[in-house]
């Protein structure tokens, strides 16, 4: 099992302009890290491909591998040439994680305000998500690349609609990342939820949430799911997820991918990325 982080841990490092994407690589390393995912939130490598060899350059020098490529995408769109758009986007981002070397590719699907994202309105653009999906996995095959949608957003968030959207893709190189904290932004269960979804992971994301009922507001720093109740990053390790249940769950499923820590949480992002990545291999271990 390989154990990283996201650079999205470090984002909003990379973003005041305490490090760079470059910085935030060798910290990971430094750190003894066996992978590094990029996610450009600070940077954008389209509009910078300079940075991709250096990325790539920087992750040999530290010993890490680059496990995955994340980005976002929307192919819910108000006309025909905006969807292309997003496709064509999406196809050059595919050209990006092939320069990293990279297997796997997120890419986002679709989003709506919480107000329309009920099961009627998901199965309406159903068709649409699909076609778009299956043009930018269709794409990435040549390079060997599996794309996958994680569970986030609220309107493709759930467990049963994500798989929904996979067997009705239908391709071999579409899977999921399966973020185990993103399931209670629609109020499911964590562990309940990666037990479903886990055989249809191509990449795991750890990440950890406090939770609070919707009669509870706690102020500042917290966000509501779908269903009223609020939600705050935690340390991994440290919130309110059954962090044991779930990494037991991912042990005994087999799974041998990478798995990612996501740090969201209101601490400094070195604390909460080294205590979380501390907190699952000795999880790991132990269970």
């Amino acid at each position: 099992m390989k154990i990283g982080l996201s650079t999205y841990s470090l984002s909003r490092l990379i973003k005041s302009g305490e490090m760079t994407v470059l910085d935030a690589i060798q910290w990971i390393g430094d750190y003894g890290a066996d992978h590094v995912e990029i996610v450009p939130v600070g940077f954008d490598l389209l509009e910078n491909p300079e940075l991709i060899d250096k990325i790539r350059r920087k992750a040999d020098d530290t010993g890490l591998e680059i496990s995955n490529y994340a980005v976002g995408a929307n192919f819910i769109q108000e006309s025909e040439e905006l969807f292309q758009e997003q496709v064509e986007r999406l196809k050059r981002q595919v050209d990006v994680a092939n320069g990293l070397g990279v297997k796997l590719m997120r890419h986002d699907v679709a989003s709506r305000p919480i107000p329309e994202t009920s099961i009627a309105q998901f199965e309406k653009d159903l068709e649409i998500m699909v076609r778009g999906v299956r043009e930018v996995a269709d794409y990435a095959k040549q390079f060997g690349i599996t794309t996958s949608v994680e569970n986030h957003g609220f309107f493709v968030q759930a467990s049963d609609r994500v798989q929904r959207l996979i067997h009705a893709v239908d391709r071999e190189n579409f899977k999921t990342t399966l973020d185990i904290g993103n399931f209670m932004c629609v109020d499911e269960d964590s562990v309940v939820a990666v037990k479903k979804n886990l055989p249809y992971a191509s990449m795991v994301h750890l990440k950890d949430f406090y939770l609070r009922p919707a009669h509870r507001n706690p102020g500042e720093g917290w966000f509501q799911s779908a269903g009223g109740n609020y939600l705050r990053g935690a340390i991994v390790g440290q919130g309110d997820i059954d962090m044991v249940a779930v990494i037991s769950a991912i042990k005994a499923s087999g799974y041998d991918g990478y798995l990612s820590i996501e740090f969201e949480g209101l601490e400094d992002p070195r604390t909460g990325s080294k205590i979380g990545m501390d907190n699952v291999k000795r999880i790991w271990s132990e269970v």
